[in-house]
C-alpha cells in the first residue's frame, strides 16, 4: 500500500489467542481491526484449537511457520483460575523450539485477558504472558492509554477504564454471550493498543538496519566455560 505516492513499511502482526466461550475472541477481533489500521501492516488472527493439543502438548505446524514469520505476535487468553487457559498453557510449552533456537528473539509481543471478575487476577495472566515473551527474547509493548473510570464522573464505557498498563484487561459478565463481551470502552481501547503495536512494530523493522544475534544454549555453556577457564575461575562453586 503506498501513502502519499510512498510504499508503507511492511509489518507482520500475528494476534494468537484462546477463547473458552467467546468473550477473549471478541477482544481479539477488536485488536486485529486496530492493527488493520495501519497502512502496510499484514494482520493475522489465529485462534488455538483444543483439538491441536494431543497428549498433552499442542501441535500445529502452520500456526509456528506463521508466528516464525511474523514482525510481533500478540498474545491472548481468558484468566481462567488466577492463570492462563490450559489451551494457551500447551500453546506456551510448545514453543520450546523457538526458545531453543532464539527463532522469537527481537520480535515484538504484547498481551490480553479476559475475565468475568472486575479483577478476577488478570495481572497474573499479562505477567505470565510477558515473561513467556521475556524467555523467547521479545521486546514487550504495554498499553498506553491513560486510566478511565477513576473519578466520579468517570463509566465502564472509558478507555482503559480497568487501569491496566502491562497488557490490555477487559471484563464480560458470566451471563451474557459473546455478543456483549467487554465494554466499548474495552473494545475501544483493544483497537487502540492493535494500531500501536502495529505502528510501532513498523518502526521497529524498518527503521535502522539490525541483525539480531542468536546463540544456542550449548553455545552459551561454551563461551562461559572460555569465560571461566579466562578468569581462572572454578568450574562450580
Amino acid at each position: 500500500m503506498a501513502i502519499n505516492g510512498v510504499d508503507a513499511p511492511q509489518a507482520t502482526v500475528t494476534v494468537v489467542h484462546h477463547s473458552v466461550h467467546g468473550h477473549t475472541r471478541v477482544l481479539a477481533e477488536h485488536l486485529a481491526d486496530g492493527a488493520r489500521v495501519v497502512p502496510g501492516a499484514e494482520v493475522h488472527l489465529v485462534e488455538l484449537r483444543p483439538e491441536d493439543v494431543v497428549e498433552g502438548r499442542w501441535r500445529n505446524a502452520e500456526v509456528m511457520a506463521l508466528l516464525d514469520r511474523s514482525d510481533a505476535i500478540v498474545l491472548g487468553c481468558p484468566t481462567l483460575m488466577g492463570s492462563v487457559s490450559a489451551v494457551f498453557k500447551a500453546f506456551m510449552e510448545a514453543a520450546f523450539t523457538p526458545f531453543v533456537t532464539q527463532g522469537w528473539k527481537d520480535k515484538l509481543a504484547g498481551g490480553f485477558t479476559m475475565s468475568a471478575s472486575q479483577s478476577g487476577d488478570k495481572l497474573t495472566v499479562l505477567q505470565q504472558l510477558s515473561v513467556f515473551a521475556a524467555q523467547l527474547g521479545m521486546q514487550w509493548i504495554g498499553v498506553a492509554d491513560m486510566p478511565g473510570n477513576n473519578w466520579s464522573g468517570g463509566s465502564r464505557d472509558d478507555l482503559n477504564r480497568l487501569g491496566s498498563w502491562l497488557g490490555l484487561m477487559s471484563q464480560s459478565h458470566a451471563d451474557l454471550g459473546p455478543d456483549q463481551a467487554g465494554s466499548r470502552g474495552d473494545l475501544l481501547t483493544a483497537e487502540r493498543y492493535g494500531e500501536r503495536i502495529a505502528r510501532l512494530t513498523q518502526r521497529w523493522v524498518n527503521a535502522v538496519p539490525y541483525e539480531t544475534s542468536r546463540m544456542t544454549e550449548h553455545e552459551a555453556r561454551a563461551l562461559s566455560a572460555s569465560l571461566r577457564e579466562k578468569d581462572g575461575a572454578p568450574a562450580s562453586l
